[in-house]
């Protein structure tokens, strides 16, 4: 069976998460128990054995339907009838103890019914289809997510398909996870009869994968008692040090706490600002936490002042209250307000110190901010447009498996959803989904369309030209941050504009050393994905100093420059190599030393300059041939392959290269230079666009520099 229990794994005065559930008592499962053997209650009526799962499902949805409810236990419970838990409890108290997790957090009807029946396709005689005629399509298709979860083993070989799974149930329909989250806490709750070596395993899935999960839906209702109960089975030690920390504190006479909120509540009632003022115990994690950055801990340290107010505005007046009447830690304050986090979480956080030193740690929101705090995802209701019954794709179809739209899946889940498809093989997966879980912050950024990119903090520009432009990127070619030319490896920053510099050769290849700055797992997987598929050996643009390559006849063989026509009998012609001149380029002569005449383009500086000191001009003219030497500069952003692509398009033109120099990179950008005999001066202007469209080049130009020697 996917479900196992046995007595609490930390038995004692407090256990995990005790400190926080303070308005309702544990169920006894004994008593439901006892209850669920005596078989269904009369048609209509509700059997008293969901009695706790309705009173917490009205508190939240007064005017809920319960019919599904009372069809869904009596269903259940029939099924699971003689299947007992290994703690000797009936079955149907785990699916009882899951949906009644589910009622406390707010979930809706439908959500608690496929609850209550998710087991029961995977270790019963019930059919999905049995489900669906029952229950409808929504039910059904909840039931059915589940259930593909817990029929892959949680083995360490199998993890990797296992998560893949859960990631494309949960990106269909966030209320699958909801329902598996759910389950693992009762499961983790009960988990003490299993073997140490079990007992550590699941805890070691739970605290890689099932608590950042919950984190990322918002749930942290769930996601602290998960690490509460994982961190008693993995760090004892630590845990029962913890443990001593709370039962210490507990026992104290004065409560600072206690104090402090007084004196909150004094200064908004003075303000006419209406808000409840409540005290928060931090659960063991959070204390563990808090010891190990402060030392020894003081009273306040145990706990957080919680303000919970009507209205947006109400939070920033009791804000302004607060720091006015108070003394403000200005360094604890932070707006999730203005810039929510990730995973739909609001909420202004301070902290005001008394004369004494104590410093309570003050959150501030509203009602409606907190039911999401708590419960995330599942604060939300149903997630779709129309109701379960009613849901169509406008033409009286139901959508397919994986086709239905979520309005409320957060960004990072969608983008997961986007690369597990793509990841090479189980391994990958696992290790980047495990370190796309470890980020806790996301910051969005700007296109200069207005369009914006949403990615984990320390994300580069690397990420942001996969997120943007998928396996597209690899003909990224640099990129523009806030107006200013950037390395790709620049680490963004939450509201930077990003403009991106495509190259425009579709068959472009990323770098290796992009690796190094990519962090999210889309652009890890596809370069890792590209290099895989072309592997090549080193080439001379690998190389970091500057290198010389000179053509294959070598230099000594200077070829013949272009054809220039003198008007001075035995003169020896020279082409500048201040400004290169070629046909039909506008140039002019002048006499040097030893009866050379040296041929200038009209514009080059040099010109004016040797006419300031009484150099003679010489008539020059081309003459008949086209043959002639260039020398081209072209400006590129660093890239493996570069130099060796550059001089595959100037051979591809039937052009001769006389020397190549390529200086040592400079903020990532390069300079290369270029000698070149080309066998038609007409050709150039094709030449340089041929250069241009290498994937990292973005400017060649003709050399034009002051020369000092004529």
């Amino acid at each position: 069976m996917s479900a196992e229990a046995t007595n609490p794994a930390t038995p004692g005065p407090i256990t995990p998460g005790a400190q926080r559930r303070r308005g309702r008592p544990r169920i006894d499962l004994r008593r439901l128990g006892r209850a669920a053997l005596l078989g269904p209650a009369a048609r209509h009526r509700l059997p008293d054995a969901i009695g706790h799962v309705v009173e917490a499902h009205r508190a939240h949805h007064p005017d809920a339907d319960l019919d599904p409810l009372r069809r869904a236990y009596v269903l259940a419970e029939s099924s699971h009838r003689g299947q007992m838990r290994k703690s000797g409890e009936p079955y149907i108290t785990h699916p009882l103890a899951v949906t009644l997790i589910l009622a406390e957090l707010g979930a809706e009807t439908t959500t608690l019914t496929a609850s209550l029946l998710h087991d029961t396709v995977e270790d019963t005689d019930v059919t999905l289809d049995q489900v669906r005629e029952e229950f409808g399509e929504e039910v059904r298709y909840l039931v059915d997510g589940v259930t593909k979860l817990e029929k892959v083993d949680y083995g360490a070989a199998a993890e990797p398909e296992t998560f893949r799974k859960m990631l494309v149930a949960t990106g269909s329909d966030v209320r699958v996870m909801s329902i598996k989250l759910a389950d693992r806490l009762h499961n983790m709750r009960t988990l003490g009869v299993m073997r140490p070596e079990k007992q550590e395993r699941i805890a070691k899935v739970t605290k890689d994968v099932l608590i950042p999960l919950a984190e990322r839906l918002g749930v942290q209702a769930l996601k602290t008692e998960l690490e509460d109960l994982v961190f008693a089975i993995l760090r004892p030690e630590e845990y029962a040090h913890t443990r001593e920390l709370i039962v210490k504190n507990a026992s104290r006479t004065d409560d600072p706490l206690a104090e402090i909120s007084e004196e909150v509540r004094g200064v908004l009632r003075e303000a006419g600002l209406q808000a409840e003022v409540l005290i928060r115990p931090r659960h063991f994690v959070s204390v563990h936490r808090v010891s190990r950055k402060r030392g020894e801990l003081r009273g306040s340290d145990f706990g957080r002042l919680l303000v919970l107010v009507n209205e947006d505005a109400d939070c920033y007046g009791v804000l302004g209250e607060l720091h006015t009447c108070l003394t403000p830690v200005v360094s604890e304050f932070k707006d999730f307000i203005a810039v929510p986090k990730f995973n739909l979480y609001q909420s202004l956080h301070t902290a005001v110190a008394r004369p004494d030193g104590q410093v309570a740690e003050v959150l501030i929101r509203t009602h409606q901010m907190h039911k999401v705090a708590e419960a995330g995802v599942i604060a939300l209701g149903n997630p779709y447009a129309s109701p379960a019954e009613e849901q169509t794709d406008g033409d009286g179809s139901r959508p397919a498996d994986g086709e239905r739209a979520d309005p409320t899946r957060p960004g990072w889940l969608s983008r997961l959803l986007d690369w597990q498809e793509a990841a090479p093989d189980p391994d990958t997966f696992w290790s980047t989904l495990r370190e796309d879980l470890a980020q806790d912050r996301e910051i969005t950024v700007f296109r200069p369309d207005g369009g914006t990119l949403g990615l984990p903090a320390g994300a580069s520009c690397v990420d942001a030209a996969y997120a943007q432009y998928g396996e597209d990127a690899h003909a990224c070619i640099g990129a523009r941050v806030n107006g200013r030319l950037a390395r790709l490896s620049t680490v963004l920053s939450d509201g930077d504009t990003v403009q991106l510099l495509m190259g425009q050769d579709p068959s472009s290849e990323p770098s290796r050393e992009w690796l190094e700055h990519a962090h999210t797992p889309v652009a890890r997987i596809a370069i890792t994905r590209w290099l895989a598929a072309h592997p090549s050996p080193a080439t001379p643009s690998e190389a970091p100093a500057a290198t010389r390559r000179p053509a294959a006849d070598g230099p000594a063989a200077r070829p013949a420059a272009a054809d220039v026509v003198v008007d001075q009998p035995g003169a020896t012609v020279r082409l500048a190599g201040c400004c290169t001149p070629v046909p039909p380029d506008a140039i002019t002569g002048f006499s040097v030393r030893g009866g050379v005449v040296t041929v200038h383009r009209v514009e080059c500086p040099a010109v004016e300059r040797m006419k300031s000191v009484g150099r003679a001009e010489v008539d020059v003219r081309w003459g008949d041939t086209t043959e002639c030497r260039v020398t081209l500069f072209a400006e590129s952003f660093g890239r493996p392959h570069l130099l060796a692509d550059l001089t595959e398009a100037i051979a591809l033109e039937g052009v001769a290269i006389v020397s190549a120099t390529v200086e040592p990179p400079s903020q990532q950008r390069v300079r290369h230079t270029y000698t070149l005999q080309l066998p038609d001066a007409a050709h150039l202007p094709a030449l340089m666009r041929a250069m241009r469209d290498v994937p990292g080049v973005f400017d060649v130009s003709r050399a034009q520099h002051p020369s000092t020697t004529p």
